[in-house]
């Protein structure tokens, strides 16, 4: 049996166009010799669907969708098998109303064939208010030729059920030690799975682990695409089964990641000789840089954006997003705005110049000297003087923030924000002021590892991904002056971040505990963050729950993001 892995990026809710995808993906198999072509969970869809569920008429038109791609399928071959993602309804009229399931189309018809029994809701996901766990495994029979393949079915979910890999085995039943009484030739699962650091091998764990339980192949089909918060990065793989329950597999096929790919992999072949083929680690900067990347191009694109916007400051934070958002869309498209203020150091003025023009990308400075004056005039009958201190401050973030929404809106361009995820933890920013815009690109970067991406990006290790995105290969891109420079805000005289922060040396581990493993004070203390610190970084991560609220939607790239993941009260005791 030769299998095609199509790893395709749909656009949610687009069923018709994720239909056609998947008719291009199956074209290319075809072109490969393929019997069975394997796409990822609700690939009819794009995942995830959410509320678009709920719309009766949507779930409806997947019916006709489903019967003109099963009409054309058959037409290019007939005898192709397609697996696809998709909704079930229920019969009984009681919610959850579906399962999330899988067709075979083959021979010009279509029918569900698999049915998902694990539903995730914790993190980004919240299955259960649209789905119904089924009741049991799944088995498909393929018959190719005089053999009759037993497959057995598995999507995403089903596949984490080893809570010492990754920490979030759901209560619920194991459809692997199901399986294992099936004597399945091979196991398929249909997937979407978002982008997370380090979260590539224990995929590869947990396929390896099934696959020795049940002695058989396991055939992963990942998902790509940027999904507003979401990055799906793809690298499907197959992984073979080792010799002993507890001994390392092989992967014969390993698709690239954070772009679509449809690949062919020869069962039978591999069943008489398999080869071990191994994908090359890439550094985590670089795994970083491409998911961003790919999210802010699918999200430019899938909301039908054609430029960008930013404020460049000099300062370390707008050059990574001046060079994503470059990498993404082209430097062409790519606008920066630079505003400085009378508190601007003339270096900084000087380092955005350079590096908007290191990138290729337009820039207009407004100063804002002018306006600060002016909203000092207009407040001070009300204070009894001007404005000073930090409402002083952050009126020249507001103005800053009111300009750049004003060219996007004239100029119809997406606006970057460029906050990263230190900020936005302890308040470090500014409602209506640099927290506006469309997307926070850095959003769930902190600081530290800011600096450990543009590090990379300036280092000669970066080569092949720049030349991957068409971005400048000699010289620095970020800058020296830039990553070197001590971050400030520059809101006011020698204004230093350090001045009302701790060292992010300091602050990031303890955010990455307080967010991430959800420590309390005592655990806080226990992993050794000074008492000072602790309560000095809790209080300002309690107060600046109002401002995450409004802020505008962030890439998620950690596993405890400031998204649909993230539901703090923001009054709360």
């Amino acid at each position: 049996m030769r299998i095609a892995l199509a790893q395709i990026n749909p656009l949610v809710g687009d069923l018709s166009g994720n239909a056609q995808r998947i008719l291009e993906a199956s074209r290319q198999a075809i072109d490969q010799q393929a019997d069975l072509v394997v796409t990822p969970e609700l690939a009819i869809w794009g995942y995830p669907p959410r509320d678009l569920l709920l719309n009766r008429a949507r779930v409806n038109e997947q019916q006709q969708v489903m019967d003109q791609l099963s009409r054309e399928l058959g037409e290019l071959n007939a005898e192709l098998g397609v697996l696809v993602g998709l909704v079930e309804g229920t019969a009984d009229g009681q919610h959850p109303r579906l399962f999330n399931a899988a067709a075979l189309i083959r021979q010009g018809q279509w029918e569900v064939v698999g049915r998902k029994q694990l539903l995730p809701t914790y993190d980004v996901f919240d299955e259960s208010r649209y789905f119904r766990p089924a009741d049991g495994p799944s088995m498909l029979t393929f018959p190719i030729g005089d053999r009759t393949w037993q497959l057995g079915l598995t999507l995403c979910e089903d596949l984490w059920v080893d809570p010492t890999l990754h920490g979030q085995r759901l209560k619920g039943p194991d459809p692997i030690a199901a399986l294992a009484t099936k004597k399945c030739d091979l196991l398929l699962n249909l997937s979407a799975s978002p982008f997370g650091r380090d979260k590539t091998a224990v995929r590869h764990q947990l396929a390896q682990q099934a696959a020795n339980r049940l002695q058989c192949p396991v055939v992963y089909v990942n998902q790509v695409g940027g999904n507003d918060e979401l990055v799906f990065d793809g690298a499907s793989f197959v992984m073979l089964p080792g010799k002993g329950a507890a001994s390392a597999g092989f992967m014969p096929l390993q698709l690239p990641s954070c772009r679509e790919s449809v690949a062919v992999w020869d069962a039978k072949a591999s069943e008489s000789s398999p080869l071990a083929s191994t994908a090359s680690p890439i550094p985590v900067e670089e795994e970083l840089f491409r998911a961003l990347v790919l999210g802010v191009r699918d999200y430019a694109g899938k909301c039908g954006f054609q430029q960008t916007l930013l404020g460049l400051s000099g300062g370390i934070d707008s050059a990574l997003v001046a060079v994503i958002a470059a990498a993404a869309l082209g430097g062409d498209r790519v606008q920066g705005l630079l505003m400085p203020s009378p508190w601007s150091s003339q270096g900084s003025i000087d380092d955005a110049a350079a590096l908007a023009s290191r990138l290729g990308l337009s820039t207009q400075t407004l100063p804002i000297a002018p306006l600060m004056h002016s909203y000092d005039a207009a407040l001070t009958p009300a204070l009894a003087g001007p404005p000073t201190d930090v409402t002083a401050e952050n009126l020249q973030s507001r103005i800053r923030g009111t300009l750049l929404m004003a060219v996007a809106n004239q100029q119809g361009q997406l606006l970057l924000t460029t906050g990263n995820k230190s900020e936005l933890a302890v308040g470090y920013c500014t409602l209506y002021g640099d927290m506006n815009g469309g997307l926070a690109v850095i959003g769930d970067l902190y600081k530290s590892t800011v600096f450990a991406v543009c590090d990379w990006l300036d280092s000669n290790r970066s080569k092949p991904c720049r030349q991957d995105f068409h971005l400048p290969l000699d010289g620095e891109l970020i800058g020296q002056a830039i990553r070197e420079k001590p971050p400030s805000a520059e809101l006011r005289p020698d204004q230093k971040d350090s001045d009302s922060l701790p060292d992010y040396a300091l602050l990031d581990p303890l955010l990455k505990d307080l967010i991430e493993e959800r420590c309390g004070r005592e655990q806080l203390l226990k992993r050794g963050h000074p008492a000072a610190e602790v309560d000095r970084v809790q209080r300002l991560f309690r107060r600046s729950e109002f401002k995450r609220r409004q802020a505008a939607p962030l890439l998620k790239v950690s596993s405890q993001a400031f998204g649909s993941g993230w539901r703090l009260p923001i009054a709360s005791g």
